[in-house]
């Protein structure tokens, strides 16, 4: 008899700690669904609609990127001049004749040249399409060309 007694007192006390852990659990999980600010379907419902908000944001910045990488490609990305003297042998002239390669991407573009002599100067635009010419290039042109091949990004 006395062993009942101290079983039921027992089983009493652990089932008032059972009783009151539980109410502590149920209290912060009160907590935690009410939130600050509202519950927590309100949080998750409202990241649902941001999640879906940088989707599209996502969306629109990947075609806008492709625009501005179309555009780019046909910018001008490589150049390079290259300065000469034309007249080698009788001094007039100088280093003030130039050729200058402007070229995209795909190799496209063109190259000006000027000659420069005391009397006059003559300047040339020559059309380059896939890093070609369909006019004869000089030695400097060439070079200004190859030069601005290895600058294309």
């Amino acid at each position: 008899m006395n062993f009942t007694v101290y079983a039921a007192a027992g089983a009493a006390i652990i089932i008032l700690l059972l009783l009151v852990w539980i109410i502590r659990l149920e209290i912060v999980l009160r907590k935690l669904l009410k939130g600050k600010t509202g519950t927590l379907d309100d949080a998750i419902s409202t990241l649902r609609g941001d999640i879906a908000d940088l989707k599209k944001y996502s969306a629109e910045s990947a075609k806008h990127f492709e625009v501005l990488d179309a555009k780019m490609k046909k910018t001008v990305s490589g150049n390079e001049t290259v300065r000469f003297n034309p007249f080698k042998g009788d001094g007039s002239g100088g280093n003030q004749s130039f050729a200058t390669a402007l070229l995209n991407a795909d190799g496209d573009g063109v190259i000006i040249s000027s000659m420069y002599s005391r009397d006059h100067v003559s300047v040339f635009a020559k059309p380059v399409k896939k890093l070609s010419s369909d006019y004869e290039l000089s030695a400097e042109e060439r070079d200004a060309l190859t030069k601005a091949k290895g600058s294309i990004l």
